[in-house]
């Protein structure tokens, strides 16, 4: 469900349609302010391929996903927010309207808040995106559940890896880190508790070399990069934790942006230009789920509208 815009000038622009796009959206438009959202493909974002979302406050049966995202953007579209099917093809930030190219024409915003969010790093196994929500994961929080009393597998070494095992290890019946080196990435303080737990396991020196699977996954073949020798491990689940990736090539040269490329941004949303504001997964923040999206989305607007009346006063 969309409301094409014409080109031109809007109080908010907003890049990405996930929850924090959205809930901006319907903070902008209920506060008065013209609000289009420019999403590339369907709203969402990576919250739109969760097969089941548990924890998101007010469904207490749970709601899957896209059915969640489609309300987000119902809701925002009924008081008078604006949808765009469109690619942004290059931005002008610290212009004056921000100007926003994309496949449908260029917008110009007062203020522009980006939601491009991020997405998990791959493996690049063949059938890992067949698989995903049959067997392999990227979010130990939102999926873990569905793996309590099983076997499930983590390939990944680094603070992320280590902060899955540790939520699965209270889940699971068994716990198998595989990682390619010989020692834990992460910070010593994540590690001794999984040292210490007796249903977590450890492959190192190890990479994944095959997902096995029927209708979905049965279990994960790995290669030790020492020995050269392979081990099949049967599993019900793979969490695979090798990092995420932003969407801010858009940005870079304009925005500031961390070593890891996330937006540089605190608890305001504001970034380094004045007028822009970053939100969601894109931005720097300690956790990333739908419920501290939604809440950087009403904080950007609650910005943007005391930017906006400096700026008109």
């Amino acid at each position: 469900m969309t409301n094409a815009a014409k080109p031109g000038l809007f109080d908010m622009v907003i890049l990405g349609g996930g929850p924090a796009g959205f809930t901006a959206a319907l903070y902008a438009a209920r506060a008065g302010l013209s609000a289009l959202v420019l999403e590339k493909l369907s709203p969402g974002g990576q919250m739109a391929l969760s097969h089941q979302i548990d924890n998101y406050p007010g469904f207490e049966g749970g709601i899957d996903g896209f059915t969640l995202a489609q309300k987000m953007e119902e809701q925002a579209l009924r008081f008078g927010a604006v949808t765009e099917l469109a690619e942004v093809r290059s931005v002008e930030l610290k212009s004056d309207p921000k100007v926003i190219q994309t496949s449908e024409g260029v917008y110009y915003g007062k203020t522009v808040v980006i939601a491009t969010g991020a997405e998990p790093k791959k493996l690049g196994l063949p059938e890992e995106q067949a698989l995903t929500g049959r067997g392999v994961n990227y979010c130990a929080a939102c999926d873990g559940m569905f793996y309590r009393n099983k076997t499930v597998v983590v390939v990944g070494g680094g603070n992320s890896a280590a902060a899955d095992a540790l939520l699965l290890s209270r889940v699971a019946e068994r716990v198998i880190i595989v990682h390619r080196r010989d020692t834990l990435r992460a910070d010593k303080i994540d590690q001794e508790p999984l040292k210490n737990a007796k249903n977590v396991e450890f492959r190192w020196n190890s990479e994944p070399a095959q997902l096995l699977h029927g209708d979905r996954l049965t279990g994960i073949r790995i290669r030790n990069r020492v020995s050269g020798l392979e081990e099949e491990i049967p599993c019900d689940g793979v969490f695979i934790s090798v990092g995420r990736q932003p969407s801010t090539t858009l940005f870079a040269g304009q925005l500031e942006l961390n070593a890891s490329g996330y937006v540089t941004a605190d608890e305001s949303t504001a970034t380094s230009i004045p007028g822009v504001y970053a939100v969601g997964d894109v931005r720097t923040k300690p956790v990333r789920q739908v419920v501290t999206a939604v809440a950087d989305g009403a904080v950007a607007v609650h910005m943007a509208e005391g930017y906006l009346a400096d700026r008109e006063g």
